[in-house]
């Protein structure tokens, strides 16, 4: 049906190339993510928040802004339901749309003794591996010591990642356009132990301490590395970001309460 109302509309249909076989799509086919994004004006991605989560990395830092469509279950990142997306259509068509920048985040360290430098738009997590232990994590925020967190793990996460693992956690809820980052422990031996949130300009370094404990470190959900013990991973904030497209008028607060279940006495 997309594929229809963009043609009808008198513009023209690429989709990467498996993609179009597996839909039988017609129209202009490119090899991957990243050239169709470095190709087109609009990505249309179908799915849930783990669907844009994957066409984030694949982008490779293209400018190309997303529409997302969810056809999966919450769905914070994708603006519009599939039933909905003639008249977004019609919106974008007549220029009535916002498009928001969403913040990335840096990871880099010497990870089992390897440079490695990857990119989140949620979060950055370090957690133990299969076994169900306790991992010492030291933290640190622009060279100060923060603390020493003891439990399963640490997040780390951006505005747009509050609503994520971390929120799971117990993290705070953060709007998309505070500049900021969230430090939220994973089941924390210390009851005292809480999120901390700290300025996007900051650089939180994470310290191994624990010993023979298998370590991992994953970005949105996906698993980059182990990390031997006294190994640090960086976080930061990427110099480049991701555009979403909103078509109309749209409300984040109105977003949480339709998707949390929100309810209550509001005007």
């Amino acid at each position: 049906m997309a594929a229809e109302l963009i043609a009808q509309a008198g513009r023209e249909v690429a989709s990467e190339t498996a993609t179009a076989e597996m839909a039988n799509l017609q129209g202009v086919r490119v090899k991957s993510v990243a050239a169709l994004a470095r190709q087109s004006d609009l990505l249309l991605v179908f799915g849930g928040d783990g669907t844009i989560l994957q066409v984030a990395r694949d982008m490779a830092g293209a400018s190309a802004p997303i529409l997302g469509i969810n056809v999966g279950r919450l769905g914070f990142l994708a603006a519009i339901s599939f039933t909905d997306l003639p008249d977004a259509l019609q919106k974008i068509w007549k220029n009535d749309f916002i498009i928001e920048q969403r913040a990335l985040m840096r990871a880099s360290g010497q990870c089992l003794g390897k440079p490695v430098v990857c990119h989140a738009l949620n979060d950055v997590v370090i957690s133990h591996g299969a076994v169900s232990r306790l991992i010492e994590l030291d933290v640190s925020v622009n060279g100060q010591q923060l603390t020493r967190y003891r439990g399963d793990g640490l997040i780390i996460s951006s505005p747009t990642g509050s609503t994520a693992y971390s929120l799971s956690a117990g993290g705070p809820i953060i709007t998309p356009d505070a500049d900021v980052l969230a430090i939220t422990p994973i089941c924390p031996h210390a009851l005292s132990n809480r999120s901390v949130v700290v300025s996007s300009k900051s650089l939180v370094e994470v310290k191994l301490i624990s010993q023979r404990i298998e370590t991992i470190v994953s970005t949105d959900g996906h698993a980059q590395t182990g990390l031997g013990t006294g190994e640090v991973v960086t976080v930061q904030k990427a110099r480049r970001s991701l555009n979403l497209l909103h078509p109309g008028e749209t409300s984040f607060f109105e977003t949480l309460r339709r998707k949390l279940h929100w309810r209550g006495s509001y005007v």
